[in-house]
């Protein structure tokens, strides 16, 4: 689904109240949702008392996770169940035009709106308001948009510490005084089945898709490699008239300028420089785009322009989600095969394919105090690279426990060899 919602931006704020959230933990709808829905079936909390200490303290808490999946935000409900606190969490504001269901239950379970493609005050001071009182913990993504890759992290997004320091001012001047911590928050999916399996099975709805056939003895990773080269030459025909040569990481960051370029000239009068970050350029020209779309001035045909340049700032992201390298050397998992094939589907076909069962793990780190010090214009925020360092390497610990895709080829090939024997 689009981020871009064509109607004005109405901030939507969380329900007061404890009988909703405590309704839904009662009879685990998380749990019913989750495993049909996302297939997770499983999970474990590990080092809640970190948590807990900072709630018996009556901490402004901000609960910062990685987010690499649409489930991410429901698997954190988990978290409060053990933590035995309900929370509050900042969601993008397309989330809540989804469906009904969707614009009825988020702000019943703690969830307000955050405008992205602009300066949203309201959905701001509730963040602040929210870390002040320190009644519930907040939840905010600092990547600001999921990205399917489980053991890599997005930039940070600066906002987080905005909130947090504003938040440790506020505190401070109270009689009562308090401090507001960060807890980065880990999480990590395990699959629990046959990625041979489910992998083949994947590939096979994709070359089909294709019209290909492939040989019986080609390998997962090969296949894998070929779709990836398909489907990029489809858009690059698409886009430049025809297939290119070379390296597949140089012909995906030639076709995101080729995407991108354009429409910075377009929208923002100025091409952003090489060190400019992907998702900070896609952010920039879509916030222009969308407030054209909202222009009441706008004609149809401009309009009908600007949703084409949207689905183009979209195929950038999507090209920039799958990183270098992510399914080479001896790192390759059974969980990062498993997240390339579910982008591609959500990409190709417009829907990922479920990849039940999978088992969640929720890590939550050591408390980060938050100081009211104010970071001088320019300077790298000491806080935001301390989260960034944190994070990541809960992530690159978590990764560990995945299968790795050598060890599962291994054992694939053996139980061929015994059964052939027998």
């Amino acid at each position: 689904m689009s981020v871009i919602v064509e109607k004005p931006y109405v901030f939507i704020p969380p329900k007061p109240g404890d009988f909703w959230p405590s309704f839904i933990q009662r009879f685990h709808i998380y749990d019913f949702y989750l495993r049909h829905k996302e297939g997770v079936v499983s999970y474990e909390c590990r080092h809640i008392d970190r948590l807990r200490d900072s709630i018996k303290r009556g901490d402004g808490i901000l609960l910062a996770p990685n987010h690499c999946r649409y489930a991410d935000p429901l698997v954190l409900g988990w978290l409060s169940r053990e933590a035995g606190r309900h929370v509050f969490a900042m969601a993008s504001w397309h989330l809540f035009n989804k469906s009904r269901l969707d614009r009825f239950a988020i702000p019943r379970m703690g969830g307000f709106s955050i405008f992205r493609e602009g300066l949203d005050r309201q959905s701001l001071e509730t963040a602040i308001t929210a870390l002040t009182e320190a009644k519930r913990p907040l939840v905010v993504f600092p990547e600001g948009t999921t990205n399917r890759i489980n053991d890599a992290l997005q930039p940070l997004l600066d906002g987080v510490l905005f909130m947090a320091r504003t938040a440790a001012r506020r505190r401070a001047k109270q009689p009562q005084g308090g401090q507001v911590v960060i807890h980065p928050v880990g999480i990590k999916y395990l699959f629990r089945g046959d990625i041979q399996e489910w992998g083949d099975r994947a590939l096979q709805i994709l070359e089909k898709r294709l019209s290909w056939h492939v040989p019986t003895s080609m390998g997962l990773l090969e296949r894998l490699s070929r779709v990836s080269e398909g489907l990029l030459a489809l858009k690059e025909i698409q886009y430049l008239g025809r297939s290119q040569g070379g390296d597949i990481v140089e012909r995906r960051n030639s076709l995101i300028e080729h995407l991108l370029a354009p429409l910075e000239q377009i929208y923002l009068g100025t091409v952003a420089v090489e060190k400019e970050r992907v998702l900070n350029r896609v952010r920039a020209c879509r916030s222009k785009i969308c407030g054209l779309l909202l222009n009441e001035s706008t004609t149809p045909q401009q309009r009908q322009l600007l949703r084409q340049h949207g689905r183009d700032i979209e195929l950038a992201q999507q090209l920039h989600s799958y990183p270098a390298n992510y399914l080479a050397g001896e790192s390759v998992t059974d969980t990062r095969v498993l997240e390339t094939l579910e982008r591609m589907h959500e990409d190709f076909m417009g829907k990922a394919i479920l990849p039940k069962p999978l088992h969640a793990v929720i890590e939550v780190d050591e408390s980060l105090p938050v100081t009211d010090e104010r970071v001088p214009r320019g300077e790298s925020d000491p806080l935001l690279n301390q989260l960034t360092i944190r994070l990541t390497a809960m992530l690159q610990r978590l990764s560990l426990e995945a299968n790795p895709l050598g060890k599962i080829n291994e054992r694939s090939s053996l139980t061929k060899s015994l059964q052939a024997d027998h």
